[in-house]
């Protein structure tokens, strides 16, 4: 997990200015890294730098298609952490490199910052880190200043500290695979976002237990919505109670094992059987492993409540939430109206 308190270090910080190519925009650097006397401006600028990744669980590495040698941000925190005194030299080098890949017409222009800490903590191990923050996007801010006695209305045009447009800490950890790398985009959504994370970066999801547990989660929502109702006759109510009891497993235990979950969520031999070959054919067609065992992360599993939604939408008329006993609802058809219907049975109301 990445906290905010635990980046106090900043060593070094550069700031360059990389616009895009495509609209004859240019590409400005920064002589020498900024002098931070203010401590006030220091902190602003960490919190500003940081705040967007807290408690972040999910991490990535550098790849390459070929040989991870060849992915040049890699090389270029590699020779920062290598030796410090690259640090300007190398900034440069990412900020050429971002330029380069600027070129989509909706990528916006703005300020690179480069940023070294000597000293941070990740998933309890302290090391160096290398921020990489890009901010596209300015906001205008009324000041309030007293003159000849009035106070007077003014506006400056600024940068909001709270809101990092795109950001990458690289820590000096796992160096031979990629390092453990986090990543924040605020537009990830938007298809020209790409060149951020795919194009610029280079990064993949790292395997570990909040990947496997995202996928498993995926993987197991699949197979109750498109597999099951191709081979047996459910109703919706039955996959909700599925999904439920897939929830309850992923947020109470600590390991996923894969007979377990089959046994405790499905139950029925045949269910089982068709839930592995799933298991097999989803690994086939995305590419992604699913272990038989793996410690679940709880961060990935909050993050993914909204696949177990247990919501049962009836027309346009009823959302029926149903967190609990299967057994408490039950499904029927009324001739006289010719319309389907289901009856809640429950204790108490509130």
């Amino acid at each position: 997990m990445i906290h905010v308190s635990e980046f106090k270090d900043l060593a070094q910080l550069t700031i360059h200015k990389v616009g895009n190519p495509a609209n004859d925009e240019p590409l400005l650097f920064s002589k020498a890294p900024l002098k931070l006397e203010d401590e006030t401006i220091a902190q602003l600028l960490v919190t500003y730098f940081i705040q967007p990744f807290a408690n972040s669980a999910e991490y990535f590495r550098f790849y390459h298609e070929a040989d991870l040698q060849l992915n040049e941000i890699f090389q270029y925190c590699r020779r920062i952490f290598t030796d410090e005194n690259e640090f300007q030299e190398q900034s440069v080098n990412i900020a050429k490199h971002l330029y380069k890949h600027s070129t989509h017409p909706k990528v916006k222009g703005g300020e690179l910052y480069i940023a070294y800490f000597s000293k941070c903590q990740v998933d309890g191990e302290e090391v160096a880190a290398i921020g990489i923050f890009k901010s596209e996007n300015r906001d205008t801010y009324l000041k309030v200043f007293l003159s000849d006695e009035n106070y007077q209305v003014d506006y400056e045009d600024g940068i909001n500290i709270n809101k990092l447009d795109k950001g990458c800490l690289i820590f000096n950890t796992e160096e031979e695979n990629g390092y453990k790398v986090s990543i924040v985009d605020s537009i990830s959504k938007q298809t020209e976002a790409v060149y951020w994370k795919d194009a610029f970066l280079q990064v993949q999801r790292r395997e570990d237990s909040y990947h496997q547990t995202e996928t498993a989660v995926n993987m197991c929502k699949q197979f109750i919505h498109n597999k099951l109702p191709t081979e047996y006759e459910m109703d919706r109510v039955d996959q909700v109670d599925l999904l439920n009891k897939s929830a309850v497993y992923f947020k109470e235990k600590e390991q996923f094992q894969l007979e377990d979950f089959a046994q405790e969520v499905l139950g029925h031999p045949d269910a089982i059987a068709s839930f592995k070959e799933f298991r097999n054919e989803y690994q086939q067609t995305y590419q992604q492993e699913i272990p038989d065992e793996f410690e679940i992360s709880a961060p990935a599993v909050k993050k993914q409540q909204k696949v177990f939604k247990s919501i049962l939408k009836l027309d346009r008329n009823f959302h029926v939430y149903i967190h609990g006993n299967r057994e408490m609802i039950e499904r029927g058809y009324d001739e006289a109206t010719n319309l389907n219907y289901y009856k809640l049975m429950f204790e108490s109301e509130s």
